[in-house]
């Protein structure tokens, strides 16, 4: 359901981060050698569309891919190769999303049974886009029939829980190795429409819950690295940051998570379809953010949990 992308070989012989190689490797890979303290997501990419979904569907393909970070997983190669760890999801999230929480569903979108489900909707379920996406603006319901609970509690079973196992996993792996752990929690968002009279849009935006999944210290580290980029950053708006940070950030234990939503039109083309030059130029810019949290949070973390 996801891939664990990996660094090499090497033996980690104490608790100090340096660049290494990277091999691609299946997501039950061993993590026991990790090298680095930050772990990079990405719940959203994921493209492997099973033929039973597909024929669920009410709408054309082109339309499920709607929900897609497009190509978002490309944007972590980089990263990987100077040693960090990736996970990233193959599943698409047309089937669940992993930036959900369990019980992030309309009562009503989901069909009988529904006794071993929880229902605490949010705005994004109210709106169609929960844990089960059933319905986008523009193009009403996406399913011929409503999953029921006894689907939902499979999908949560053999696919959500066990990413945020492995996730939570391999943070505590880091926190024990190196008395720090990040997450860096990779999104692409389409691009922001500009309000009169105000400043362009940002083309990143970088979140933690407002404080509460992240040291001040790690945020500034992003946002300093995005600045010197000349790219324009906004902070917690208008996305503060989704399930998977607020599960998962623990700041005053030393694990920080921290959401990074990178506008499409900076990696892919005018379509907003496939990959572009700019692919390159952001690619960078991930190993570059995880190199300097690596760095600067893992000397200074015994001052980064106050």
């Amino acid at each position: 359901r996801f891939h664990h992308v990996k660094p090499g070989s090497s033996t980690l012989t104490h608790p100090a981060w340096s660049p290494k190689p990277a091999l691609m490797m299946p997501f039950d890979a061993d993590d026991d050698q990790i090298t680095s303290p930050v772990l990079l997501t990405v719940p959203h990419a994921g493209r492997d569309y099973a033929a039973s979904l597909l024929a669920a569907a009410r709408v054309d393909p082109t339309v499920l891919r709607k929900l897609e970070d497009r190509h978002a997983d490309a944007l972590a190669s980089l990263a990987v190769r100077d040693g960090h760890h990736a996970l990233i999801a193959q599943t698409p999230r047309a089937l669940i999303d992993l930036n959900r929480g369990e019980d992030d569903l309309e009562y009503h979108a989901i069909a009988p049974p529904r006794d071993q489900l929880a229902f605490r909707p949010t705005s994004k379920a109210r709106g169609g886009l929960g844990l089960i996406p059933d319905r986008l603006h523009s193009h009403g319901p996406l399913w011929r029939t409503q999953p029921n609970g006894e689907d939902v509690l499979e999908r949560l079973q053999k696919v959500h829980r066990p990413w945020h196992d492995r996730i939570a996993h391999g943070l505590e792996l880091r926190r024990q190795t190196f008395g720090v752990a990040i997450l860096l929690d990779i999104h692409s968002m389409p691009p922001l429409a500009r309000v009169r009279a105000q400043p362009l849009p940002p083309s990143i935006v970088v979140s933690d819950g407002h404080g509460r999944t992240s040291a001040a210290l790690a945020m500034d580290i992003v946002l300093s690295e995005v600045s010197a980029s000349g790219l324009r950053v906004a902070r917690n708006h208008p996305y503060t940051g989704g399930y998977t940070i607020q599960h998962h950030g623990a700041p005053k234990q030393g694990i920080h998570a921290i959401q990074i939503e990178f506008d499409r039109s900076l990696y892919l083309d005018a379509t907003l379809n496939e990959p572009s030059a700019g692919l390159a130029t952001v690619q960078a810019l991930v190993a570059r953010l995880a190199n300097a949290l690596a760095q600067q949070l893992h000397a200074a973390w015994p001052l980064a949990a106050e």
